[in-house]
Order: structure tokens, then C-alpha cells, then sequence
């Protein structure tokens, strides 16, 4: 059955900057055996795809136009061949799908997470891509433990405060750093118990004085290049530099014996997908919504522009302009 009617969605013809963003109109998709497809009520903004767009991390079909966005929720309108669930009406949400900056995007039903009830699909949108992050990062990539002090960059973000408010959760000390007064202000209010601006401070000098030399066992890092060589500085010995962004761009080859020199450190570089197979999903998902139910976790949307604003988006997040998660709203 071939649709008729058309839909708003920003995809590129090539990698490369903002310029390469168009807003266009297509046929609304039909979803394939195993997807269902969602109405989008909000898609996520993110820096993974600032990444795609630039071919950070490039096209692996090599097919354009290429529909960007991973993230978003939304009502099931309409199932796949061999889909009862979630049914048509359910509210959902979802990452790791591509092409979620659309009117409808066509998501395999085993990705999606059904919203309980007093969780809307805004909230679903903007939380669940980050909220797994954090959830597999403080939890399985390197555990955080009561009574230990953990450094976390860019803590007003949508990723580092989801972080902060994890490891405060599971009885850390935290240390994060933000670019201006108006960020510290926020990751305070995420429960952060030091706040270093690095563009006054060297974050490294700072961590030394606030754990009298000790450093740390743990570093969060999603900004990359800017931060990676005093990231790894404040590890302790034998301490743990978790890699899991690029917001600043890739970080160039390490030879490993600066991790040696450096004290025995270990350097992970995880992804979420790696992190959301055999049921992993649903359990990270039901974690993350129930604190959220319980107020144990906030989500904070800062900012929502209509698809035409894409660019705007895109080029507000990559400037840390932002507080907070950023949504497209169709």
C-alpha cells in the first residue's frame, strides 16, 4: 500500500556543516515487518548527531538523502507485519532508531519503551537516549561505589546531569565542571557538590585542591579532544577515564603506555548499543522512569524549536549555548 500523503523531515545529501541540513517533504513511510510507526509528538536533539552530520560518524548505508535523528516519542500509529505490541495508540519512546527529526518515523517495536502512565512522550523524547547513558555508564561501565568522589564534565548538559543525579543516587561525591555562572547554577540544582567554571579555573588544578591530592577513581568525559589530557591527569592510580563523547571532537590516538605513565589507568570508550541487548533495555528503561516517577530524577528540557529550526538546534548545542535537553517539535 503506497501513502499518499506527505510528512516534514531533515535529512542530508553529504557530510558536512549546517549548511547540509534540509527541511524537506516525503511520503509518509510505511513501517516493515517488525517496526511500528510513531506519530512524533518530540525528537531529541543530540551531539551523536552533529556527528552523523559531519560523518564523525559517517553514513554506513552510503545511501542520501539520509534522515537524521535517533531519538524521540511519540503515539504508535500504525504496526509492521508481526507487531501486536505496542499497540496502535500506545505512547512510546525510543533511541538507537534513525531518523527520528520527522513528522513519523518507522522504529523496530523491540526498540521502543512503552511510557507509564504520568510520563509523557516530551518527557520520553528527551530523557531516554541520555537517562540509558548515565544508567549503563554509572552503573556497568564503571560502578559507582557509596563514598566515592567522581569527576563529571559538562554538568548543566542533558548527559551530565542525568550523571550527577545517578551518582548522588548511588552515594558519590561529585565534581563537575561548566563554562559559565549561569551553568554552575544548574548543575548545583542536579546535586553537585563542587562546581569548577572551567573557563576561569584549570579544572585540574581544582580537582587536586578539593581532593587534597588524591585525584579521583573515576572521570565521566562526553566533551573529548578539549578535555581528555587533564581528564586523565586527575585519575588516581589504577583510576578509570570513561570516554563516552566527542562534543569537542575525537580525541587523537593514545599510545598506551600514557596510560601507564599516567598510573595504570584504564581508558574505555563504551557506546549505549552495546548496552541494551538481552532485556537490558527494559530494565535500564523501568530504572529510569521509576526515579523519575519518584522525583529521584529530574529531566530538564531547555530549549524546543519547530523541524524548520534544526540548524538552530544543531548549532546551539555544538556552542553550548544550552542548558539542558534540546527538543524538535514537528
Amino acid at each position: 500500500k503506497a501513502y499518499t500523503s506527505n510528512m516534514q523531515v531533515v535529512q542530508i545529501y553529504e557530510h558536512g556543516g549546517l549548511d547540509v541540513l534540509k527541511v524537506e517533504e516525503v511520503k509518509i513511510p510505511e513501517p516493515a515487518a517488525g517496526q511500528v510507526r510513531v506519530k512524533i509528538s518530540a525528537a531529541g536533539v543530540n551531539f551523536i548527531d552533529t556527528y552523523q552530520r559531519t560523518g564523525l560518524y559517517p553514513n554506513p548505508t552510503g545511501k542520501f538523502p539520509w534522515a537524521l535523528g535517533k531519538e524521540g516519542g511519540g503515539t504508535v500509529d500504525a504496526l509492521g507485519e508481526g507487531v501486536n505490541s505496542p499497540a496502535v495508540g500506545t505512547e512510546v519512546c525510543f533511541s538507537g532508531a534513525q531518523g527520528s527529526y520527522a513528522e513519523y518515523c518507522c522504529v523496530a517495536a523491540a526498540a521502543c519503551v512503552t511510557l507509564p502512565k504520568g510520563i509523557d512522550s516530551k518527557i520520553g523524547a528527551a530523557v531516554l537516549l541520555q537517562g540509558l547513558t548515565a544508567h549503563y555508564l554509572v552503573m556497568d561501565t564503571q560502578p559507582i561505589k557509596k563514598g566515592d568522589t567522581v569527576l563529571i564534565h559538562a554538568g548543566a548538559g542533558g548527559t551530565g546531569g542525568l550523571i550527577i543525579q545517578m551518582a548522588k543516587l548511588l552515594g558519590a561525591t561529585v565534581i563537575t565542571t561548566v563554562s559559565t555562572q549561569e551553568k554552575a547554577v544548574v548543575a548545583k540544582e542536579h546535586g553537585a557538590d563542587h562546581v569548577i567554571i572551567y573557563t576561569e579555573q584549570d579544572f585540574h588544578a581544582e580537582v587536586l585542591k578539593i581532593t587534597n591530592g588524591k585525584k579521583v577513581p573515576v572521570v565521566y568525559d562526553g566533551v573529548g579532544k578539549a578535555t581528555f589530557d587533564k581528564s586523565l591527569a586527575c585519575c588516581a592510580q589504577r583510576g578509570h577515564l570513561v570516554l563516552f563523547g566527542n562534543a569537542s571532537g575525537a580525541v587523537p590516538p593514545v599510545d598506551p603506555l600514557t596510560l601507564t605513565k599516567a598510573g595504570s589507568i584504564s581508558l574505555t570508550r563504551p557506546s549505549l548499543f552495546h548496552h541494551v541487548g538481552d532485556g537490558m533495555l527494559e530494565k535500564r528503561a523501568a530504572d529510569l522512569f521509576g526515579w523519575i516517577a519518584e522525583g529521584k530524577i529530574k529531566v530538564k528540557i531547555g530549549k524546543e524549536y519547530p523541524l524548520s529550526d534544526a540548524r538552530l538546534a544543531q548549532e546551539e548545542l555544538s556552542t553550548r549555548k544550552t542548558v539542558g535537553k534540546l527538543l524538535l517539535i514537528p
